[in-house]
């Protein structure tokens, strides 16, 4: 599409699912499979690639500092060191969500 000077694109206004969880890569695999210890957490993480939901997951993770597993494509340590990192988000799901309304929003050519 050849957009014209002045003209608003509308990309859309996508946001972060809510109830994400159904729609996981993960939800028809073994649980058990995304609860591992060393080397098998990269085996793990592999499910998580091209989940459809993966910024939810990894947003609900953080907020909630879950523990254990691999979620959102990133292992604890992983998400330790994130938070570690940036102690000043106060909620991880308000900043990616921002981020993806901001990546799909209007366009304006000039």
């Amino acid at each position: 599409m050849k957009a014209v000077s002045g003209e608003t694109i509308e990309r859309g206004t996508a946001s972060l699912q809510t109830d994400w969880a159904p729609l996981g890569n993960c939800v028809t695999n073994d649980p058990d499979a995304l609860f591992v210890r060393g080397a098998a957490q990269q085996q793990a993480k592999l499910i998580c690639g091209r989940c459809p939901v993966v910024a939810e997951c990894l947003a609900d993770a953080l907020d909630n500092r879950t523990e254990f597993g691999v979620w959102g494509a990133m292992t604890e340590r992983e998400r330790r060191a994130m938070l570690r990192r940036h102690p000043k988000v106060t909620s991880w799901w308000n900043l990616f969500n921002s981020a993806r309304v901001a990546e799909s929003g209007t366009v304006k050519v000039s």
